[in-house]
Parts: C-alpha cells; structure tokens; sequence
C-alpha cells in the first residue's frame, strides 16, 4: 500500500457516517510512515499529537508538527496522562518493534479509543494487532510488494485496494473485449468483475454504461474481488 493509498483509506475511516466528525488524531510511533502520514493529515486540515520515545526523532519533527511529545506509549498510564483516551482516532505507527506496537495497541484498546488503526509487518503482527483490540490493520509493505507485482506483471497501469479483499485496476482493454458492449462480453457473468469507467486516447473518463463498447487504444478501470479481477487480468491478457 502506498502513502497514497493508505491516506484515502485512512480518510474514509475518519469520515464514517457512524462516527462523530472528530479532526483530531494521535499519532504514535514518528518512522518514516507516522511522520509521513502525520504531515499528510496535517496539510489535510487535521489536528495531530504526535508521540515517540526519541528524543531525536520528536525533535527532528518540531518545525512540522506543532504538538509533539517524548513518551512511552506502551503504557496505560502514560497515554491517559496525555489525554490519548480523548481522541477518537489513534495510529499506531511503531516499525519494527512488535511488542511496543502490541502493548501500545492493548493500551489504547483498554482506554476505549474508538477507532484504533495500527500499522503491521507481517501476517502474524497484523493477526495479533486485530485480537488485541485495533479496528483497522494496515500492512504497507506487504500491499506496496502485491502492488508492484501487478505493475511489473503487464496489462495494469494502476492497482488499488479498497480494503483487504476488493480491488480497482486500471488496464488496456483485453482483446476479447475490443468492439464489443459491456452486455456481449459479459464481465460480470464470467468474470465477476465490473467495468467502472473508460477513457478512450486524449480524452477522459467516463463512466460505462451497458452499451459501451471499448476500443483498442482505450483505458478501462475494473471493480471486484480480489481474486476475481487477478482471474480476469490473467486470462483476458492470456488472449492477447
């Protein structure tokens, strides 16, 4: 996952209609990741604390983020003491430090923070984050590698994903489908994947509509699965 795309993610968290409008966010943990997505939330017009252990991190920081503090976030008592059960969202951006990034979870878990996200660096880091109490795990590594491989695969141009199991493409148009409507070749039904918009060469995008019919040189954007929209690059760049 991109910064990119974990800051469209992590705004849509943030503006979920079941939540109150909250602009304020703790982030702890300042690594590349927490003071990138601390500056990111800030030129986005949030209010950001910032909290690490380093004095030398926290200084490094202080010209860019206006509250910032050095504590332990690990424990309960340090975190109540600097008001972090008053946030509705936390982050946890502590890198490599698995038990830090845990018990700095469980603490913000135990104070009844209602929109916990903690960043993870494997499969089992994430596992365990999610059983101790964050509501959005994030791995950027991991999703940065997936995303990559499909660029380097050939045939998608961009690939996002919207969360853990459903993604957008961004493609040429498969062989198969060139100078047919959306209705002839039958995505959904084969592929179980949806065509969102088109945009033919030098123009823009618009969206697709049951008659479309795509050219050659076209650009499509595909909606689905994640599984399914991999099944689909596959076997419609099979035919080429």
């Amino acid at each position: 996952m991109t910064d990119n795309d974990f800051r469209h993610k992590f705004k849509r968290g943030l503006a979920s209609p079941d939540r109150k409008e909250s602009r304020d966010v703790l982030i702890l943990g300042l690594g590349r990741f927490g003071s990138s997505l601390a500056y990111s939330l800030i030129d986005m017009g949030h209010h950001v604390l910032a909290v690490d252990q380093s004095e030398e991190l926290v200084e490094s920081h202080r010209d860019r983020i206006t509250h910032v503090l050095i504590a332990d976030t690990t424990d309960e008592r340090v975190l109540r003491q600097i008001g972090a059960d008053q946030f509705e969202t936390c982050v946890v951006c502590i890198g490599t430090d698995i038990e830090s990034s845990t018990l700095t979870t469980v603490a913000l878990s135990d104070l009844g923070v209602p929109n916990i996200w903690a960043k993870a660096i494997n499969s089992s880091h994430a596992k365990i984050l999610s059983r101790v109490g964050a509501h959005h795990v994030v791995r950027p590594e991991e999703d940065m590698g997936r995303r990559v491989a499909h660029l380097l695969g050939g045939g998608v141009l961009e690939y996002l994903a919207l969360d853990d199991d459903f993604v957008i493409v961004e493609t040429g148009v498969p062989a198969g489908m060139i100078g047919r409507s959306l209705d002839e070749a039958g995505l959904r039904n084969e592929y179980n994947v949806t065509m969102v918009c088109i945009k033919p060469p030098g123009g823009t995008f618009t969206h697709a509509e049951r008659t479309t019919v795509p050219n050659r040189d076209d650009l499509i954007v595909v909606a689905g699965p994640r599984s399914d929209v991999d099944h689909f690059i596959r076997r419609a760049y099979d035919e080429v």
